[in-house]
């Protein structure tokens, strides 16, 4: 599927928080729009995990009835990079120091350090208006290199990498006051009501048991956080379940496709187009272009384009022959349906609201959804009972 060529280029598509709209080859009618906080913008970082988490917790609380809050990625990232340069030392230099994690690793840093709201740590302390983190991890990774070389990590090392991470990101507030009290980080995480308990995350990959957790195998999970393995019909069911009953999703997936278009607001997996699909008469319209000038034209006039079915082979067989990548997390809050029926889910993004016409959103095809999602996290009780209990949960 990723040698296909594939454009959608001219492909215009709803946004996500309108109720229908008819924009050309496609009519989106949202059917689950579920309450979220404004879409932010990761900027030039490799740090979607905890953008995708950060939203996935706020609108937690939304849920949760205790309102609206904007909580700081920056201060999570912050801890996030200490425990990798630990981690990174123990492992010999062999560790993962790189920008990217998982949902775990937000919920591990807050059990650690606890959480600020963004306007106590907003995380820029350099002359930029949004984060951009390529000198400074430059910086971090010479440092934690150095300790490996010296196999010593001295009180030098901890004040110069402390400095690095007060320099870029700012220094760590001690006690703050929000909304006329005064907190700590960790009082005010537990001011919150949030359990990290209360959070799984599942996947579905068939060269490992069903109903039994294994740690994925992908250069993210630095921290071998283990994940519920289903059956790929069982984990889109939980993602239903869930946002039919008021749960939004934290989903991690592979959004290097061609067919994946932030840019139009949409992501799906397309049947390959060649001449001979069409009728005779579209055959005489197409005669001469090339398939992406085809798909094009198609895209451009015609209802939505036909998809690949996808089965748990056809998944196991992307993610083992290196197709299917652990690229990046975004935050599903709903559902939306096309003019044919065919469901997408509606998706926030952190890459800022100005890269699409559609708010920062995107409607991602149930094909889609099916073939590249590498896990999703949910709230335990988002998943149905009979799940539950198979899982242990």
């Amino acid at each position: 599927m990723k040698k296909e060529l594939f454009t959608l280029a001219t492909l215009l598509c709803m946004s996500a928080n309108m109720n229908a709209q008819n924009t050309g080859g496609y009519i989106f009618t949202n059917t689950v729009s579920l309450k979220t906080t404004p879409v932010k913008n990761q900027a030039s970082t490799g740090t979607c995990w905890c953008f995708a988490t950060t939203s996935f917790m706020e609108s937690e609380l939304l849920r949760m009835g205790k309102g609206e809050y904007d909580l700081s990625e920056m201060f999570i990232v912050r801890q996030k990079y200490l425990n990798q340069t630990e981690d990174n030392y123990l492992r010999r230099g062999k560790g993962n120091i790189g920008q990217g994690s998982l949902s775990h690793t937000w919920m591990n840093a807050f059990n650690q350090v606890g959480i600020v709201p963004e306007e106590v740590y907003h995380g820029i302390n350099y002359d930029s208006e949004n984060h951009n983190h390529r000198e400074f991890q430059t910086f971090i990774k010479a440092i934690s290199e150095t300790a490996v070389n010296n196999k010593k990590r001295s009180p030098e090392y901890y004040k110069i990498l402390n400095s690095v991470f007060d320099t870029y990101l700012g220094e760590l507030p001690g006690k703050f006051t929000y909304k006329g009290k005064e907190y700590t980080a960790k009082t005010f995480a537990e001011s919150l009501g949030l359990n990290m308990n209360d959070y799984v995350e599942i996947t579905s990959f068939n060269h490992k048991p069903f109903y039994q957790p294994f740690i994925l195998e992908v250069r993210d999970n630095w921290e071998g956080q283990q994940q519920y393995n289903v059956p790929l019909d069982e984990m889109m069911e939980v993602m239903d379940y869930a946002l039919n009953n008021g749960y939004t999703v934290c989903w991690d997936g592979d959004v290097s496709e061609k067919g994946f278009s932030h840019k139009n607001g949409v992501a799906i997996n397309p049947q390959v187009a060649k001449l001979d699909d069409y009728s005779t008469t579209d055959q005489a319209r197409f005669e001469g272009m090339d398939q992406n000038t085809r798909l094009e034209e198609v895209y451009k006039f015609e209802k939505p384009y036909p998809e690949i079915n996808v089965t748990q082979e056809i998944r196991q067989e992307g993610y083992e022959s290196f197709v299917t990548t652990d690229d990046h997390l975004m935050h599903i809050t709903g559902i939306a349906k096309d003019q044919n029926g065919n469901k997408y889910y509606i998706t926030k993004n952190s890459w800022g609201t100005a890269r699409n016409n559609n708010g920062g959103y995107l409607n991602m095809s149930d094909s889609y959804v099916r073939a590249k999602t590498i896990y999703i996290m949910v709230h335990k009780n988002a998943i149905p009972s009979s799940l539950k209990k198979k899982l242990g949960l």
